[in-house]
């Protein structure tokens, strides 16, 4: 695996309890890319974006993320995988009996911080980056579900990561609110150069905001640009 690749898929094989779901992957993304991983709904991108955060196995293959063999990971080698990674949902999974603070404050005591200081700098500053360093105290149910997205990305960057994986992260939303969603995601990977993997259904963003796409079709991942190059 090249140094600059943060992800590198070779003729990969992924299941579920039903069956293949993807086959024949082939994919590779670079430090600093932003990338968005389009398909029909049932398609495999939710499935693939499982197995790059080691939340469902690799069936055959070879395949590296952040460093991290995925065919032959451990178990007790999956919170340092993710400890490299920050994972955006589509529904939010915040932690609704904690105020914002307190969902980040969860996410650095498990990684190890521990200086009171130092976590709340890291708070403000990442809330600042998101546009809700106003909500810090607010419980998370009680913020719009912009605002709820805004706090999972703030979640996602707060441990610094190597790699942001975003399944749907506009899906709940309106257009304008999914245009702001799409706007925060698109400046943090141009100021900060951290690679992020975008599931999305949303074309209307895609135009807006263009990047490179790849596409689960047919049982494989499908990279248009190879394909063009090919041509």
């Amino acid at each position: 695996m090249e140094q600059s690749q943060i992800i590198s898929l070779n003729n990969v094989t992924i299941s579920h309890e039903e069956g293949v779901v993807l086959k024949h992957v082939n994919f590779t993304m670079h430090k600093g890319e932003f990338v968005y991983l389009i398909g029909k709904s049932g398609a495999g991108k939710t499935s693939l974006l499982r197995s790059l955060y080691a939340d469902s196995p690799i069936d055959e293959g070879s395949a590296v993320v952040c460093g991290f063999d995925l065919v032959h990971i451990k178990r007790r080698q999956i919170p340092l995988l993710r400890r490299k990674l920050g994972i955006v949902f589509q529904n939010f999974r915040l932690l609704n009996d904690r105020n914002v603070y307190e969902n980040l404050v969860f996410v650095l005591r498990s990684i190890g911080w521990k200086k009171k200081q130092m976590i709340d700098d890291r708070i403000m500053e990442v809330l600042t980056a998101v546009g809700v360093a106003d909500k810090a105290d607010y419980r998370t149910y009680k913020l719009s579900e912009g605002e709820r997205q805004r706090v999972g990305i703030a979640r996602a960057l707060v441990n610094t990561p190597d790699l942001i994986l975003a399944d749907e992260p506009t899906g709940n939303l309106d257009p304008i609110t999914s245009s702001e969603i799409m706007h925060l995601l698109t400046e943090i990977n141009q100021k900060s150069g951290v690679p992020m993997l975008i599931s999305t259904h949303d074309f209307m963003m895609m135009d807006k905001f263009p990047a490179r796409v790849v596409c689960c079709e047919d049982g494989t991942l499908v990279d248009p640009q190879m394909e063009d190059a090919a041509q």
